[in-house]
């Protein structure tokens, strides 16, 4: 077998129809026919259940699906691994803005002073991107909240514990005041991060009101777009004080009188990943940075 064979068969087995997977590939559909049965000659296995206008994989295909995009991950691995020798590490790292802006970039750069030849590449992504990213191997470390559900596969480094603001339009009744209950909140529109992308600050807003929740006033993808809804009016918003700093000026901050529990903010990457002595001090240093963050803010 060939590798260049079985991403044939992949993309054939991911599309379920041949004529779509050589448009998607680059090949024309007679030619990608040709290579498939040669496949099966050679495996003296039928792989594909051809039917008109489509294709199912049979139980040996269901198989050489499965090993066949394992391999290639594989392989893929291998090549990047032979490319950069000499060249140092390549650290591909997810996060989120809103969590790690302020201490993560004096991480990164302590790092690259101690590793001068390794490469890290930022990726602003969601919760669940991060997650698939980790899994699928496409990234090495993530920083995001650590989830309250177990996630196997997955070692968690604890970096650093934020708190929880209300923020509020700045000419909102509650505008000048310092602290505001979390049950005065129920009774407000409330602007949130979308569950789809953001499953654990879902979490933490269902165990806050449990019965009688605010009503949703609109979901949104980041920190960006839920700040502009905020400031505009259309509701106010539970975020992380990470937040406060980020958007200082444009809406108010509210202490919880009634906090719920901090959040949890962490490094996470696979067992096997974390053995790697770059990846252990990647995290070491971002663990340092984000400490050291906090102490500055509290003596400001």
């Amino acid at each position: 077998m060939e590798l260049r064979q079985l991403r044939y068969f992949v993309a054939v087995a991911e599309e379920g129809n041949i004529s779509r997977a050589a448009q998607k590939i680059f090949l024309t559909q007679s030619a990608l026919s040709r290579q498939i049965k040669a496949l099966e000659a050679e495996l003296e296995k039928e792989l594909l259940e051809r039917q008109a206008h489509s294709v199912r994989l049979t139980a040996a295909g269901e198989l050489l699906l499965v090993e066949a995009r394992a391999l290639l991950r594989q392989a893929e691995m291998l090549q990047e691994r032979i490319r950069t020798v000499g060249n140092g590490p390549r650290l591909r790292v997810g996060y989120a803005p809103s969590l790690s802006s302020g201490w993560l970039s004096a991480a990164i750069a302590n790092f690259t002073q101690a590793h001068p030849t390794a490469r890290v590449e930022l990726f602003d992504l969601s919760t669940a991107e991060m997650l698939s990213g980790l899994e699928a191997e496409r990234l090495e470390v993530i920083v995001t909240v650590r989830p309250t559900r177990e996630t196997r596969g997955i070692q968690w480094i604890s970096l650093r514990q934020d708190t929880w603001l209300l923020a509020v339009p700045r000419n909102h009744p509650w505008a000048k005041r310092s602290r505001v209950a979390l049950e005065e909140v129920s009774g407000q529109s409330l602007l949130i991060f979308c569950q789809r992308d953001y499953p654990e600050y879902w979490e933490q807003l269902s165990a806050w009101w449990p019965t009688s929740r605010p009503r949703l006033a609109g979901e949104y993808d980041g920190a960006e777009s839920l700040m502009s809804a905020v400031e505009a009016g259309m509701g106010v918003a539970v975020v992380t004080s990470r937040m406060s700093r980020l958007f200082p000026e444009r809406v108010r901050f509210l202490r919880l009188s009634d906090e719920p529990g901090p959040l949890c903010v962490a490094a996470g990457c696979r067992p096997e990943r974390s053995r790697d002595p770059a990846v252990g001090v990647l995290i070491e240093e971002m663990k340092r940075a984000a400490g050291e963050e906090l102490v500055r803010k509290a003596e400001s």
